[in-house]
């Protein structure tokens, strides 16, 4: 029995946004390309861009030999994981996408790897071709069957900037006609940066496309029995549990965030709170949780459990301190803003890095998530003590490539009415 291997990526600039897939089909013995693929997508989100270009890779490979066996190779976990049966499928849109992609192929002949992103590069660069092209092509490699060719051109593919491409390659240095096809291509690919422009840019300032954004959902955990009585609850004390109002916080959270179809990663920081709160929202949506050391809240030393004028009576010279120097720390070896910020921003580019292009949920705690907010905007120490952020709450931050950062939202609590 012959063997593919099928690597398969897509991406959507925004999130949903202007998208696309790419995939590549290898012979598994020889390790021989023989089917490289993309399609724009137009407007759609992360997920469903990667699950048509699992897709399309199957499909590729189910015209080149419907008897042959398929290994397919994604940076994906989510589609990875629920392909392979591991996680629920519960999201609308990816639900018939998955139940297609399994009908491709008899049961037991197609096996689903993750690999780390770098190891998904010619698939990656294809869904960003189609995505900057706005247009669709296939290309089939010596050594696969000529009768497979024709099956692996989309309709789309079929479009005039997808038709000018393919000229501009056959006729690239001849003459009038090379001339002419370079120049549609040009037109059709700034016919695209338009669209792409119209979709994803923010009014004002931002350039109309950096690429991908990694896009951290930064959700507060929910209420403990500390929280209401507006104790200080760091990393140091005593590691509540949520209160039956914070798992109740927790649930609606995990219900609004199913509702975005968009996050592709759990992060939560390591104390009990935040873990039970982004269980919850793994359970809704099929993904496992990964605890992030760096997410833990500040340390509060001596002031662990006290209230803010218990505080003030008790150490009130270390207390001012601490709100007028960003590098005090509280009384007895907690830790200072300072230190958590630079905690926060080494924490913050192993993500971004990590995650490029991704949507991640962290859930964190109050002053981690005000740290991000903070950073982002360049703001001056003492803005922590000017944002309010409720237990359960959502904010949002994007990290684009050339090292920008915009803050998308900040405390919203809409998702905890009933």
């Amino acid at each position: 029995m012959r063997e593919f291997i099928v690597e398969a990526d897509g991406g959507s600039r925004g999130n949903p946004g202007p998208a696309g897939y790419g995939c590549v089909v290898l012979d598994a013995a020889t390790g021989e390309t023989l089917v490289e693929t993309y399609e724009y997508l137009g407007v759609v989100t992360n997920n469903v861009a990667e699950y048509r270009g699992l897709l399309a890779g199957l499909r590729a490979a189910h015209d080149l030999d419907p008897s042959a066996s398929v290994h397919v190779r994604m940076d994906s976990k989510l589609v990875v994981e629920q392909m392979s049966g591991r996680w629920k499928i519960k999201h609308p849109d990816m639900k018939p996408l998955a139940l297609e992609a399994g009908r491709v192929f008899p049961p037991g002949r197609v096996t689903y790897e993750w690999i780390p992103r770098e190891q998904n590069k010619r698939a990656d660069r294809l869904a960003n071709e189609a995505m900057d092209s706005g247009a669709s092509a296939s290309s089939v490699r010596q050594g696969a069957p000529a009768a497979a060719s024709p099956a692996l051109f989309s309709p789309a593919a079929a479009s005039p900037a997808a038709s000018s491409r393919r000229g501009a390659a056959e006729s690239r240095g001849g003459g009038a006609a090379g001339a002419k096809a370079e120049a549609d291509v040009r037109a059709a690919k700034a016919e695209a940066d338009v669209r792409a422009a119209k979709a994803v840019a923010s009014p004002g300032w931002a350039p109309a496309d950096m690429g991908a954004p990694a896009t951290f959902l930064l959700l507060r955990h929910g209420e403990t029995p500390l929280t209401p009585q507006k104790r200080f609850s760091g990393s140091g004390g005593t590691d509540p549990s949520l209160s039956d109002i914070g798992r109740e916080q927790a649930e609606r959270a995990a219900e609004a965030l199913a509702g975005r179809g968009t996050i592709q990663h759990i992060l939560a920081s390591p104390l009990t709170r935040t873990r039970q709160t982004a269980a919850a929202v793994a359970e809704r949506l099929g993904i496992e949780v990964t605890v992030e050391d760096g997410l833990i809240e500040t340390d509060f030393g001596a002031w662990e459990g006290l209230t803010f004028g218990e505080v003030r009576e008790r150490y009130p010279d270390d207390l001012n301190t601490w709100l007028s120097d960003p590098e005090a720390e509280p009384t007895r070896g907690g830790e200072s803003f300072a230190a958590t910020a630079t905690r926060i921003a080494a924490t913050r580019d192993k993500l971004v890095a990590a995650y490029a292009g991704r949507t991640v949920l962290l859930v964190t705690h109050v002053t981690p998530i005000k740290t991000f907010v903070r950073l982002a905007l360049g703001a001056p120490p003492e803005s922590l003590f000017r944002m309010e952020l409720s237990a359960a709450s959502l904010s949002a931050v994007a990290y684009y490539a050339d090292g920008n950062a915009s803050v998308r939202l900040l405390n919203d609590t809409s998702h905890l009415r009933p």
